[in-house]
């Protein structure tokens, strides 16, 4: 996933690099260039091609939160004070 991104990151690198410095371009177009192509259109891919992975590691933190303390208060289950004992 990563190997393509750096790829577009490259083309889109050199987009504005001819854009700066073509004779009718400007630096302020190779700016929004690199801005509009790349940056922009590759962070929401990147981020929605994450959401698998961030899913799991949420389920894996819950799962582990989860196997912990199974009550959540982090004390040691079963009764904190002994049962009185009733003679016969």
């Amino acid at each position: 996933m990563y190997l393509v991104a750096i790829g577009w990151m490259f083309v889109v690198l050199c987009m504005a690099a001819a854009e700066a410095m073509s004779p009718v371009g400007s630096v302020l177009g190779a700016f929004f260039t690199l801005l509009l192509y790349g940056v922009l259109p590759l962070s929401i891919v990147l981020y929605v091609m994450g959401a698998p992975a961030r899913m799991r590691a949420r389920k894996a933190a819950e799962a582990q939160a989860m196997s912990a303390a199974p009550d959540g208060s982090g004390h040691a289950t079963g009764e904190a004070i002994a049962a009185e004992r009733k003679e016969p």
